[in-house]
C-alpha cells in the first residue's frame, strides 16, 4: 500500500510542530510558494479559495522555498510578515524549506517520486506548483505553477465529492 502525506510532522512558519496526520478527512493542495515571483500574486486566489472551502473541508498548505532563482530570499518570521500584509493569508503556512535537489525535504520526496506516493513521479518545476491530495492523503493531481489556483479543474475536484 502506498503511504499518505498524514505520516509527516513539519514546522511551521512560527517554528510550532505541525501533524499533516491533521488533515485526515480533508482534501488538500500543497503549493510551494515564493515572496517574489511573478506568480505571487496567486497568494490572493489561494486565501480566496480557502476561506470559500475551508467549510468544506478543504485546506491548503504553503511551503516556501528559495530553489527558483532565489525568490524566497526571506527568514520565516519576513515570509509570514510578508504573507499576512500583502495578501491576509490564514492558511497554514511552514517553514521555508527545499523542493529540488539534494536537500530536498521529506515530504516533497513523498510528493514527486512514485515509489513514495504510489501513484506518480512528478518534478516541481517552478514557484506555485500545486499537488492535490484526497481525504485519505493520497495524491490525485499536480497543477502546473501557471495555472490559477482557482482554475476550474481544481475547484471540480474540490467541490467533487
Amino acid at each position: 500500500m502506498s503511504e499518505s502525506i498524514h505520516q509527516f510532522i513539519t514546522n511551521d512558519l512560527s517554528g510550532k510542530d505541525f501533524d499533516l496526520g491533521s488533515l485526515k478527512g480533508k482534501k488538500a493542495m500543497i503549493v510551494n510558494t515564493a515572496s517574489k515571483c511573478g506568480l505571487t500574486p496567486q497568494y490572493k486566489q489561494l486565501q480566496a479559495m480557502y476561506q470559500t472551502y475551508e467549510s468544506e473541508g478543504f485546506i491548503i498548505i504553503g511551503f516556501p522555498a528559495n530553489n527558483f532563482m532565489a525568490q524566497e530570499p526571506g527568514s520565516d518570521t519576513e515570509i509570514a510578515d510578508f504573507c499576512e500584509a500583502n495578501y491576509g493569508v490564514t492558511f497554514p503556512m511552514m517553514s521555508k524549506i527545499d523542493v529540488v535537489g539534494e536537500e530536498m525535504h521529506p515530504i516533497y520526496k513523498f510528493l514527486t517520486q512514485k515509489e513514495k506516493n504510489g501513484v506518480m513521479d512528478s518534478k516541481v518545476t517552478w514557484n506555485f506548483q500545486k499537488y492535490l491530495l484526497n481525504e485519505e492523503g493520497i495524491l490525485e493531481k499536480v497543477i502546473d505553477p501557471r495555472t490559477s489556483p482557482d482554475d476550474p479543474e481544481v475547484i471540480d475536484w474540490i467541490t467533487s465529492k
